[in-house]
């Protein structure tokens, strides 16, 4: 199974929902978060990003970078920050001195915010969010954390659930021999769902959005 794939939404409704809202602007500008005092939220005592990561690594139309925009539109890099692979995201947020935050870093915040539905709601922005009708499907942003659904490149490189659902790697791989392949990442749906896939592919291509975290 695709790891991008959000199963309880389905395949075919995520893309087209992609395509009903057509990837209009969501009102948010992510810019380049450098990791600053004022580019940062205090969510119980760990200091977030407060928009997705958007520093290139490279050219991001190219296949063989670690980063690039979804759909190979700069415009959505400004909406909805880069996706990275799991290796250019751990780089990429120690070059804006912060770390990639760990299963345990996001399960706080999660618990933080209330856990399951209560958390994605209170954590998304108040803006972006579609459902697979192409109705709104926003938070409520209570931390100033805007939570952007910016969707995820498979490793099958297909692309999908922009507007829908957001994606955020972890630094924390699964335990055991798969570890060497796969990493956690945290999902957040337009249903405000919140919970952790364990397919995130390390090695093969596969790129989602990145949140760091100074300590």
């Amino acid at each position: 199974m695709n790891f991008f794939t959000f199963t309880k939404l389905g395949r075919v409704m995520l893309l087209a929902a992609v395509l009903a809202v057509g990837l209009t602007g969501c009102g948010d500008d992510n810019g380049a978060n450098s990791g600053g005092a004022n580019e940062t939220v205090t969510i119980g005592g760990v200091k977030w990003m407060k928009k997705n990561l958007n520093v290139p690594m490279c050219d991001e139309m190219d296949a063989d970078c670690g980063s690039r925009c979804y759909g190979g539109d700069a415009a959505n890099c400004k909406k909805y920050g880069r996706l990275y692979t799991w290796e250019a995201a751990e780089k990429a947020c120690q070059s804006v001195e912060m770390r990639l935050p760990s299963y345990d870093d996001w399960m706080a915040l999660a618990q933080e915010a209330g856990g399951g539905s209560t958390a994605g709601k209170k954590l998304k922005s108040k803006s972006g969010w579609f459902d697979p009708d192409g109705k709104p499907a926003n938070g409520t942003d209570n931390y100033g954390f805007s939570a952007l659904p910016g969707g995820s490149l498979g490793i099958t490189l297909s692309e999908e659930g922009a507007g829908n659902v957001g994606f955020w790697w972890t630094s924390t791989s699964i335990p055991g021999s798969r570890g060497t392949y796969y990493a956690y990442a945290w999902v957040i749906s337009y249903s405000d769902n919140t919970r952790f896939h364990d397919e995130g592919n390390k090695i093969g291509g596969a790129m989602v959005s990145v949140r760091c975290i100074k300590d």
